[in-house]
């Protein structure tokens, strides 16, 4: 009952992290090279704060309201970002494959900056996704969360040493927020797996493999493609 009552009147998880990935996000797609971009360079950065806006506006400095709406276009912007980035690593394989690049440390800025965008995305999917997003995860009470996506570390700790077990769920009510997804998102780009932190359903477990699959083979030809810049 403490805890039910605690998570209906918090005041909801701060907005400023998240929406500075979404910025950041949207920068780093805005500073790629023309050949890389989707049409003209500003259009699809104008169309993602366009609906980023609203998010904001509606949510300046905590996540407390949702609707149909809000949502849906949350999740859109999401998707507008992962899809545009996409495209741009598609574009940034082929040139490195096909050696198209005539300005190679143009190409491998390129290159970092496509992998901190994916960093970013699947940050910002994880947070939007896990446990029916960031406003029902501080608000609504455990007992009628969504099915998570992830087991956090804390999850699992109430059963350790006091000062540990005293931080997990179970005992302080913590919840995952924008930082925590981030840093998954972080070693699974660098790890190319888990490390603390679990997919427990198939679209966790999928988005996962996909990230990691995506941020190995950006690397794997990264370094060819700069060995080759060396020379023999």
């Amino acid at each position: 009952m403490h805890d039910e009552r605690a998570r209906r009147n918090h005041p909801g998880e701060l907005r400023w992290p998240a929406a500075v990935g979404v910025l950041v996000a949207i920068a780093l797609y805005g500073a790629l090279p023309s050949a890389l971009q989707i049409g003209p360079r500003f259009v699809i950065p104008v169309l993602e704060l366009l609906l980023f806006i609203p998010l904001v506006a509606a949510n300046p400095r905590r996540m407390t309201r949702q609707n149909w709406f809000l949502r849906r276009l949350s999740i859109g912007l999401a998707v507008l970002i992962a899809l545009s980035n996409t495209t741009a690593l598609a574009l940034l394989i082929r040139s490195l494959v096909l050696e198209e690049a005539t300005a190679g440390s143009q190409l491998l800025v390129a290159a970092g900056q496509v992998w901190l965008t994916n960093v970013l995305v699947f940050a910002l999917t994880f947070w939007e996704l896990d446990r029916g997003g960031p406003v029902v995860r501080f608000r609504v009470s455990r007992p009628e969360l969504p099915d998570a996506d992830f087991r956090f570390p804390q999850d699992e700790d109430d059963d350790a040493v006091s000062e540990v077990a005293n931080r997990s769920s179970a005992k302080s009510g913590w919840t995952p927020a924008f930082m925590d997804y981030l840093y998954v998102s972080v070693t699974n780009s660098s790890a190319f797996s888990p490390t603390d932190t679990m997919p427990l359903t198939v679209r966790a477990k999928a988005l996962m493999a996909i990230e990691s699959v995506s941020a190995l083979m950006l690397s794997a030809l990264v370094v060819s493609f700069a060995v080759g810049l060396l020379g023999p």
